[in-house]
């Protein structure tokens, strides 16, 4: 598997994906696992600390531009994945320290430079989050 530092250009403490369990041409499945001294853990909420929900989409949506990338490698004019859009957001599960997510996003559609995909983030192979979102590529800056 490709390292995901090689796919897309976050770093920590914004890297939200610790591994590339496996990807093809429309999927990719991706895992984190959240430390105790995670920057967002220190208020959110100190005395019952839970994983935000904007950062579980963020992984989603990070492990969606690893599979951009991947896709995309080729083409002649490279760029990064950027979200354009997120919608029908559901939260099933409260995730918090020590957890460990399965991150699921498969590419349902492509119109021009949009892409349209499905994500959804499991623990203990239940349903925590889910949505759809859309990405484009725009140019290296």
């Amino acid at each position: 598997m490709p390292d995901i530092k090689t796919l897309i250009p976050h770093r920590e403490p914004m890297l939200l994906v610790d591994e590339i369990i496996s990807i093809t041409d429309d999927q990719i499945t991706c895992s984190k696992e959240f430390r105790a001294d995670e920057y967002f853990f220190q208020g959110h909420y100190p005395e019952h600390p839970i994983v935000p929900g904007v950062i579980l989409c963020e992984a989603a949506m990070q492990a969606g531009a690893a599979l951009l990338s991947a896709k995309l490698a080729n083409d002649a004019a490279p760029g990064v994945p950027v979200a354009t859009r997120i919608n029908d957001v559901r939260f099933k599960k409260i995730i918090s320290p020590g957890d460990r997510i399965e991150i699921h996003v498969t590419l349902d559609d492509q119109v021009s430079s949009a892409f349209f995909m499905t994500a959804r983030v499991t623990l203990d192979g239940k349903m925590a989050v889910r949505f759809t979102f859309a990405c484009t590529v725009a140019p290296p800056t």
